[in-house]
């Protein structure tokens, strides 16, 4: 059985509409579908009013993915089938939208120092009805030539540790996680191994989480090798956290996934895909 807890549209920073992502699951059979944007609900919200949050046999689960701090580092925490309308949530989303609108500023104005004056509005222009986000930032550069790939404007300018890489306008961990345990969903930390963290440091990080009301860790995102599999799942093992899954789909790329990861037996971890599946539908699986 495929399922997909991770992935991204138009609304943020993919490259296929909501109403398309959906149509591309459902043709891979994909059986449950998260759309998790970056700090925005809209595309959840686009599918769900055109197909009633159904099509054919596959269910489409609300999702986001929520920008936050935790001991200075970046993080990401997936919400997963929370109320999108929860005061709560809804209050957590215009800040980070607010947020989102500062950083871009500050990003702006170091792009300028740089020699690239009129970033903002070409990062605005080239986002249109997304959340706005570094991405649109490195594709203005392209468009204006100041760079010859998106890569390499992450690489020279926008990655992390370089001019464009702003952490400091998100809220704290503990936060982003009350928000989706107050309306009700499930809080996912998100591809953990991402972060560059220590051993220890992932740890303290997956305790605080945990502490905060998180449910869940991500042991499948995307592209990863064998041994990177083995980590996460010995690291739900050890913390007696459920488990989630996604590609992180955001465009068709050589380096990246299909939307879509394959379910199989799983052995003493419980996911959380088994709270929207039927009762007769893959109680226990294994994601390879």
């Amino acid at each position: 059985m495929l399922i997909d807890f991770h992935t991204h549209t138009t609304a943020s920073d993919g490259a296929l509409s909501p109403v398309a992502l959906l149509e591309r699951a459902r043709d891979r059979g994909i059986r449950l579908l998260a759309i998790t944007d970056h700090d925005t609900v809209a595309g959840y919200r686009a599918v769900a009013a055109e197909y009633n949050a159904t099509a054919g046999e596959m269910r489409v689960v609300p999702g986001v993915e929520l920008s936050c701090v935790w001991s200075g580092v970046t993080v990401h925490v997936v919400g997963l089938g929370m109320d999108c309308d929860h005061p709560v949530l809804a209050a957590g989303l215009a800040r980070l939208a607010a947020a989102r609108s500062e950083r871009a500023r500050v990003i702006a104005e170091r792009l300028a120092k740089l020699g690239f004056p009129g970033a903002l509005q070409g990062a605005l222009a080239e986002a249109g009805e997304s959340q706005l986000g570094r991405p649109h930032f490195a594709a203005w550069m392209v468009t204006r030539g100041h760079v010859s790939s998106v890569a390499k404007a992450f690489d020279r300018y926008l990655g992390q540790g370089k001019p464009g890489d702003v952490k400091a306008f998100w809220p704290e961990l503990a936060e982003v996680t009350a928000w989706i345990v107050a309306a009700g969903g499930v809080a996912v930390l998100a591809h953990p191994l991402k972060y560059k963290l220590t051993r220890s440091k992932l740890r303290r990080l997956v305790a605080d989480f945990t502490s905060a009301g998180g449910n869940a860790v991500e042991i499948l995102n995307g592209r990863q090798t064998p041994d990177q599999s083995r980590q996460l799942r010995q690291l739900a093992l050890e913390t007696g956290l459920e488990v989630s899954a996604g590609s992180d789909f955001h465009q068709d790329a050589a380096w990246g996934a299909e939307v879509g990861v394959e379910l199989r037996h799983l052995g003493g971890l419980r996911g959380v895909w088994q709270r929207w599946l039927p009762p007769d539908g893959c109680a226990a699986g294994e994601l390879m």
